[in-house]
């Protein structure tokens, strides 16, 4: 989640976001950086139009989630599991950009 923080403020401060600038950002903040993760995000975050994603964070409505089964929660772990092997897609970078503000 920091790598997002880091190219929010990035974006904020008006810089552009480099694998050079996020790196900075993290190490200023103390954290370790993974090579990895500060390409892709990098790489993934050049498709996305940031200010969008951010004026329609704050005008969806926040909906209550309803309380599930235990049988729905396993399912959605396993559907989680293999979301998580396959690696995030723009859409879903998106929605989770979203979720910072919604």
């Amino acid at each position: 989640m920091e790598y997002i923080y880091a190219s929010l403020l990035l974006h904020t401060a008006k810089k552009e976001i480099t694998e050079d600038a996020v790196k900075s950002v993290l190490s200023a903040a103390g954290v370790e950086v993974d090579e990895v993760r500060v390409k892709a995000v990098v790489a993934a975050l050049k498709e996305v139009n940031i200010d969008e994603v951010l004026k329609n964070a704050t005008a969806m409505p926040v909906a209550a989630a309803p309380a599930a089964a235990p049988a729905q929660e396993a399912k959605k772990e396993e559907k989680k599991e293999e979301e998580e092997k396959k690696g995030p897609s723009d859409e879903e970078i998106a929605g989770g950009l979203s979720s910072l503000f919604g």
